[in-house]
């Protein structure tokens, strides 16, 4: 039996330039963080068994030479990628349900991979490890996402992504200060709106505009100024926001990354339609009105999971206003281990 765990992350600046819409033109740059809940991926191979039964929110058995036959997009493109033919029982459990805007597709992916390769005794690094998990969630199963999930995921901790036209990534891992590790869990506040969403229609809205401004701005005639959309220009921003709030990380300035995630939020609004709406908007107000500094719903947007960054002193009183409102809070720390394996006998 093996049992691997997958962080979820946390985005924190940046976000969207990971996607190939925008990096293959731009480049991305983006800060993200892991955090301590999990995706938890079991795989047991029983002693007599003829079959691959997969359990997820609902059961699915299949015989191994019927693997095109598995409706679980990410199951199926995985286990064909890898060339599985020996029967095995595949479970998931997560600590939060998928479509919260935390990355959970992602979390599955990279700890199915990695169970996997526990098995086959595959040696693969960590950069390996993301880079397949962006292949099967990107190419195989044609899901219009980025990078910064699965690597997230993979590696753990706050770390700076950094995408060139190729969609080749480097990481750099931000070794902060523990006291501003400290003030970033006690000062980020995460708040479920009980709304659940599909992320690939709000990234596909967003991936369309960028690939439309994007490709106006390379035909423009040399010398004149590039029309580029309020969308691009958005992402943009977005890319500078990040690199700011990196700075802000760095001097250990907890304020001032409240700041910029306010200024990342109404920015972020204009890339897609489908980012917030009446009731984020409602809440987010209430929000700033009772102690935070900023904030953002996470992922793609559009529900899920409204996060804050708290004035100094203030947490209480945020933390009422909202849960007044109907939220619900949810504590957490940072993962600085990423996937990880559990137990292997």
């Amino acid at each position: 039996m093996i049992v691997v765990r997958a962080p979820f992350r946390l985005p924190v600046g940046g976000g969207g330039t990971d996607l190939p819409s925008y990096y293959k033109i731009y480049e991305g740059s983006l800060i993200t963080a892991a955090i301590n809940k999990y995706m938890y991926i079991n795989i047991n191979e029983p002693a007599v068994s003829d079959v691959i039964k997969i359990n997820y929110s609902k059961t699915e058995i299949i015989k191994p030479n019927e693997l095109h036959l598995i409706q679980h997009d990410i199951v199926r493109e995985t286990l064909m990628h890898i060339g599985v033919t020996n029967p095995m029982e595949i479970t998931s459990m997560a600590d939060l349900a998928a479509g919260t805007g935390m990355g959970s597709s992602s979390s599955y992916t990279v700890a199915l991979l990695k169970a996997l390769n526990t098995m086959y005794r595959r040696d693969e690094s960590t950069y390996s490890l993301a880079e397949e998990a962006c292949k099967v969630e990107i190419k195989l199963c044609g899901k219009p996402i980025g990078k910064q999930d699965q690597y997230a995921a993979a590696f753990g901790g706050l770390i700076h992504m950094s995408i060139d036209r190729s969609g080749y990534v480097t990481v750099e891992n931000l070794n902060l200060n523990p006291e501003t590790i400290h003030d970033l869990e006690d000062r980020f506040m995460m708040f479920y709106t009980d709304i659940q969403r599909d992320a690939n229609v709000i990234l596909g809205e967003q991936s369309n505009k960028i690939d439309i401004a994007g490709e106006a701005a390379k035909n423009q005639k040399s010398g004149e100024k590039p029309n580029e959309s309020a969308a691009l220009e958005a992402m943009h921003k977005i890319k500078q926001i990040g690199y700011e709030i990196k700075n802000c990380l760095l001097k250990g300035d907890v304020d001032g990354v409240g700041h910029l995630m306010h200024e990342h939020w109404m920015t972020k609004k204009k890339v897609s339609t489908k980012m917030s709406n009446s009731n984020i908007d409602t809440w987010y107000d209430l929000g700033m009105a009772n102690g935070a500094l900023g904030g953002k719903i996470m992922g793609a947007g559009g529900g899920g999971f409204l996060i804050f960054v708290a004035k100094s002193g203030q947490r209480r009183k945020l933390r009422l206003a909202m849960e007044a409102a109907g939220l619900k809070f949810m504590s957490f720390r940072f993962d600085f281990e990423g996937v990880k394996v559990l137990a292997n006998v």
